[in-house]
């Protein structure tokens, strides 16, 4: 059982960022975090949660979750404490302008051990054109705090296929993330969402495949395993792999979503309206036909791989082919995909289309 906490407040809108989030709503934080325990009380129950079937993961995503101070988390964390397996990992998201010292100190006094910083880059110019509100000196000094004051991983955000991106300033982010105590990279190319700042120049979105294994191969070789198409490390995380292991997962927060066997369910969207009633939750029933797309593209973009159970007959002759194609490998009743780019193009290709 994995958790989910969405935070939709920002201390600034980046340019690429398609994300329930808001900069202009920060008066609300009290009741928004009011409303997220009045529903997460009622999604233990309904996810039925209990020392006997524990939450084993926390994420703290958003938005920014360093806009938020450690005491108004509290209520939260002694909720669930009970229901937290041996050596939950805890993770929250942070930014590096927001995560002071003290938040760091709070949040990891709370329990949280492992934080995702949101650098994108290490070049002053690059996280300008991003519209991040953050500079280089900012990330370096969050990382080496967090690292001082006890936190067991940490793990970034780098953003690539950006215009003006190049081998010498890519280079140059990946030499100065493995100069810092991190475990983990989350690698995502810059894709151009509707409704973003970036939708009227799409042009800032300039991926080239060459560049792209390129860079891959440059954090495999300093010894992070790439076990999904955008997440290396030394250390796995075990929310990211629990998602792509189809667990089921509570979803708490204005835009959050969550997943229980063949349903999904969906908070409103809207900060006022979930503050106002937080168990307005719209329910999605999944065909089993769509589940099985589901693990099929998340079994192959990730180290989980497919089990060959759910494949009909046609599918799994095909997963065969492509064994012989050397693009898949066969091992202990499950198929793994042997290059992640090339991951949607497989699983489309043994389900039928």
């Amino acid at each position: 059982m994995l958790l989910y906490i969405h935070i939709p407040f920002c201390d600034s809108k980046c340019s690429y960022c398609a994300f329930n989030s808001y900069v202009d709503k920060f008066s609300l934080r009290q009741a928004y975090m009011d409303a997220m325990l009045h529903q997460l009380t009622y999604e233990l129950q309904r996810f039925n949660v209990s020392p006997q079937n524990p939450i084993e993961t926390v994420f703290i995503g958003g938005g920014t979750p360093s806009t938020i101070d450690p005491y108004m988390y509290r209520p939260i964390f002694e909720l669930i404490e009970p229901y937290l397996s041996e050596e939950c990992e805890i993770t929250s998201e942070a930014n590096p302008n927001s995560a002071t010292s003290s938040w760091l100190e709070g949040m990891f006094k709370l329990g949280v051990n492992r934080l995702s910083f949101g650098v994108q880059s290490f070049n002053n110019e690059k996280l300008k054109s991003l519209g991040r509100a953050h500079n280089t000196g900012h990330a370096i000094q969050a990382i080496q705090s967090a690292s001082t004051i006890g936190y067991q991983h940490l793990s970034i955000d780098l953003i690539y296929a950006v215009a003006g991106d190049t081998k010498a300033l890519l280079q140059a982010d990946i030499a100065q993330a493995f100069s810092l105590p991190i475990d983990h990279i989350s690698l995502y190319a810059l894709t151009i969402e509707e409704k973003t700042a970036f939708e009227k120049t799409p042009q800032m979105a300039q991926e080239e495949l060459k560049l792209t294994q390129w860079l891959f191969q440059q954090i495999k070789e300093r010894g992070f395993e790439q076990y999904e198409i955008s997440n290396f490390g030394k250390y796995r995380s075990r929310h990211n792999l629990g998602y792509w292991e189809h667990k089921d997962y509570i979803g708490v927060g204005s835009g959050a979503v969550g997943f229980l066997k063949d349903r999904r369910f969906y908070p409103s969207a809207s900060v006022e309206t979930y503050i106002y009633n937080p168990l307005e939750i719209y329910t999605e029933i999944i065909e089993s036909d769509a589940l099985t797309s589901e693990k099929l593209f998340l079994g192959f973009r990730s180290a989980i791989g497919v089990d060959e159970t759910i494949l009909d007959p046609k599918q799994k002759q095909k997963a065969i082919m492509l064994c012989d194609e050397k693009l898949l490998i066969y091992q202990n009743n499950r198929f793994f995909n042997t290059d992640f780019l090339l991951a949607d193009e497989i699983a489309l290709s043994v389900e039928g289309f």
